[in-house]
């Protein structure tokens, strides 16, 4: 007969719960196959809001890419986004070769989503000799905007931005809202 000391709880106690949430998560959805321009306008992004960008969970959504853009780099796709500040939870993937390279890495893959999403808007090809690439612009400067005061309690699944400065709350803040600012936050 076994004995249980003072400290062991019985198998029968509940050790977790499996529990619901709306979270925030920033997808990332690829409309071309081109690592080195995501790069480039990744770091402009990050200029404008860097602390937006900071541990950011991310879903990069491959579903929209075309059949013969070819398979996507997820690895080196991944440091990319990590080097950003873009922390990948998992792929939302429909073509054969981005679910095998995600499964292959042990990253979760979500089926293609089922939205309705406007079209984006191609841009122009311009057929150009070769010439030597300009160096990219220097990312603009991040515009200072004055802190932005909220005074009412801020709901469970509203967002607020302070864009380029300061967000100040002196109401309460719902678990599931969302509070983002390019500045401090102080609630």
């Amino acid at each position: 007969m076994q004995t249980m000391s003072p400290n062991h709880t019985s198998d029968t106690a509940s050790v977790f719960q499996l529990k619901g949430s709306m979270l925030a998560i920033t997808v990332l959805e690829l409309a071309r196959n081109d690592l080195e321009a995501l790069d480039r306008q990744l770091a402009a992004k990050v200029a404008q809001a860097p602390n937006f960008f900071s541990n950011t969970p991310l879903v990069l959504a491959l579903d929209k890419l075309p059949a013969d853009e070819g398979a996507v780099d997820l690895p080196g796709l991944m440091r990319i986004c990590r080097h950003h500040g873009l922390r990948t939870l998992a792929i939302r993937a429909n073509r054969i070769e981005d679910i095998a390279a995600a499964i292959a890495i042990d990253l979760p893959v979500l089926p293609p989503s089922g939205a309705r999403e406007r079209p984006l808007e191609p841009e122009p090809e311009v057929v150009k000799k070769p010439e030597p690439a300009p160096a990219p612009p220097p990312p603009p400067e991040p515009e200072v905007r004055p802190t932005r005061i909220i005074t009412s309690p801020v709901r469970g699944g509203q967002q607020i931005y302070a864009q380029g400065g300061d967000l100040v709350v002196t109401a309460s803040v719902s678990p599931g809202a969302e509070l983002l600012a390019d500045g401090k936050i102080h609630v």
